[in-house]
């Protein structure tokens, strides 16, 4: 089977193209480094041609009002090139990825859902981790005792490579995965703070605030206006529910945030 990955350089795709590579796949990285634009559709046939199977990670957002189109787009150009087998990784709880969800279901493909919410990793990669680094502490949108059901990004990687080989079981399905219990947002800062030995500390802020926080960081307008209006619809509790599709998927439990922590530290991620 070879699988083409997009966003293979990225937070998910790289990890989906290491579990893909451990699976005894033929991994076909899609990224500008490789040629491949989502914003390019003339990227996209030489990209998908000949291929078995495409992970679909949009970006910026899966919400974004380009999504849509875009992940339309590209499943009917795959399913015409012969590749029927798709799976997409949507948003858990978020109302704005219903309309990329719809146009990959009407693709013709044998599609696969795989909606997650918050990922561990976003306290140890990325503007968040680089915060409690470098500031001694995080400044965010979610009340602190708002408790989510962090996700490991392995275990979602690990997840979407089961769907891409399973034969039909979880042909047009989906898969909705979350770690193996609920954490607020001020209690994961102190789990690190815990374990790295750091006084790190948790403070919310309203979303409309943090969206000058962001603009202060360099994040354009429009984009900070959309990431506001996310975090407004998110941020409510709707997804402080446990699912148990990692354990169906893979016949494990999903990884704890207790373990990731541990992990992050000794690697020294907040050093």
């Amino acid at each position: 089977m070879t699988v083409v990955v997009t966003g293979a350089t990225g937070r998910t795709g790289g990890r989906v193209a290491s579990a893909a590579r451990a699976a005894g796949l033929t991994v076909r990285a899609a990224s500008r480094a490789t040629g491949f634009d989502w914003r390019d559709r003339s990227t996209w046939a030489g990209t998908l041609r000949g291929a078995t199977a495409a992970y679909l990670a949009f970006p910026t957002d899966v919400g974004s009002p380009e999504a849509a189109p875009a992940v339309g787009d590209i499943a009917r150009e795959a399913v015409f090139l012969g590749v029927r087998r798709l799976v997409l990784l949507s948003a858990r709880g978020e109302e704005r990825a219903r309309p990329a969800e719809e146009a990959l279901r009407g693709s013709g493909a044998d599609w696969t859902i795989v909606r997650a919410a918050w990922f561990t990793q976003n306290f140890s990669e990325g503007p968040l981790a680089e915060e409690l680094r470098l500031s001694g502490g995080l400044v965010f949108p979610a009340a602190e005792r708002l408790r989510e059901p962090f996700v490991d990004v392995r275990d979602v990687a690990d997840v979407v490579v089961a769907a891409l080989t399973s034969g039909d079981r979880y042909a047009r399905r989906e898969i909705d995965v979350t770690g193996p219990r609920l954490v607020a947002w001020g209690e994961a800062v102190a789990e690190i703070a815990a374990v790295t030995g750091r006084a790190l500390s948790y403070r919310t802020v309203p979303a409309r605030e943090y969206r000058e926080r962001l603009v202060r960081s360099g994040v354009p307008d429009e984009e900070a206006d959309f990431l506001v209006e996310l975090f407004e619809e998110l941020l409510d509790g709707r997804n402080a529910q446990l699912t148990d599709g990692v354990r169906r998927a893979l016949d494990r439990e999903p990884r704890d945030f207790a373990a990731y922590v541990k992990e992050a530290a000794a690697a020294g991620t907040w050093g």
